[in-house]
């Protein structure tokens, strides 16, 4: 129940249904199973997405990618005077980008894409959810592939939150994410970048001239990413986007 009935009513009696819900629910979270997925909701620019262990869990700084958007969507003239932007969402896994993009822009032209049969149902039913299901094309297949050479339009922005953890980073994470949250959403293999390098390589031919790649980056990537898109000649690095800690987490290139 939502916290404020709770304390409105706090000698309110509770079935024995749900107390029997309530002592399986702490059992698996004393085996540290994320809470999301124990309540199955997580908000995400002030809305609520259903979450299950098939897809990642949103977090506060993939919102970062929405705001630079709409900074971008102000003050870029050639992507302002786009009415319709053409959207493309890699990884889509819930949809909060997807869904957070119609939301805010509903002229706008949205394609989401997720390798994972069971995180596209979830992105659906948040979609759907939200009132904005006939707006989002949800396509299944590994990051840029399933929008070529018929799947979508050439964007305007790409948004992608991609897996860019190395393995051996693994026994330092909180047991709710490496024990729980989805392998493939969060390691990018014994290479943390190897995603990434991927992603700098492949996005150019399904970006306009002029189009934006808008990527949420790991703590302490950003060298090694610098370094890399130096060495690609049809995408400049405009800027590295700080959270609210004041780490770069967002990279932001355009197609030259």
């Amino acid at each position: 129940m939502p916290r404020a009935r709770l304390h409105a009513a706090p000698d309110a009696p509770v079935e024995p249904g749900a107390a029997v819900r309530f002592r399986e629910h702490l059992l698996k979270r004393s085996r540290r199973v994320p809470l999301q997925y124990l309540t199955g909701v997580q908000e995400f620019w002030s809305l609520e997405f259903e979450v299950t262990p098939a897809v990642l869990i949103p977090r506060p700084e993939t919102e970062g990618l929405v705001e630079t958007f709409l900074d971008l969507r102000a003050t870029d003239t050639k992507l302002h005077a786009v009415e319709a932007p053409v959207v493309l969402d890699v990884g889509t896994g819930s949809g909060c980008l997807a869904v957070a993009v119609a939301c805010e822009i509903p002229a706008a032209r949205v394609f989401a894409s997720d390798v994972s049969e069971e995180a596209l149902e979830v992105a659906r039913r948040n979609a759907a959810r939200h009132g904005v299901a006939d707006r989002i094309v949800f396509l299944r297949g590994d990051l840029l592939a399933p929008f070529g050479p018929a799947g979508a339009p050439p964007a305007d922005v790409i948004l992608t939150n991609p897996p860019y953890i190395g393995d051996a980073e693994a026994p330092g994470l909180p047991p709710e994410v490496r024990d729980h949250e989805p392998r493939r959403a969060l390691f990018a293999g014994s290479d943390p970048l190897a995603v990434h390098r991927r992603l700098a390589h492949e996005t150019r031919p399904h970006l306009k001239s002029g189009g934006w790649l808008i990527a949420e980056i790991g703590a302490g990537q950003e060298g090694a990413l610098r370094l890399l898109y130096d060495g690609i000649l049809d995408f400049h690095l405009e800027q590295f986007r700080p959270d609210i800690a004041g780490i770069p987490r967002v990279l932001v290139a355009r197609a030259v």
